[in-house]
């Protein structure tokens, strides 16, 4: 219930990801949640770009090169490359 319930991701698992970095020593149920939310959106975000590629090359399916294409094209991405 509660914020848990907005996530998709598995909040216990966000947060052994988090603390699994050795720099972070705390992590709170809303920053954990926060990430979770980030993470997904930013997932929905570049698989919609890179379904363009595919729709593009007549296909349904994303493969690798369009997400390729999506991170070439867009400079919200150019951190991936």
């Amino acid at each position: 219930s509660g914020p848990a319930r907005l996530a998709r991701l598995p909040l216990a698992r966000v947060k052994a990801l988090v603390k699994a970095d050795p720099d972070v020593t705390l992590a709170s149920q809303e920053a954990v949640f926060v990430l979770a939310r980030a993470t997904e959106l930013f997932v929905e975000t570049i698989a919609k770009d890179a379904y363009v590629y595919a729709q593009q090359g007549k296909r349904k399916t994303l493969q690798r090169k369009d997400l390729d294409n999506a991170i070439e094209a867009i400079d919200e991405f150019a951190f991936l490359e």
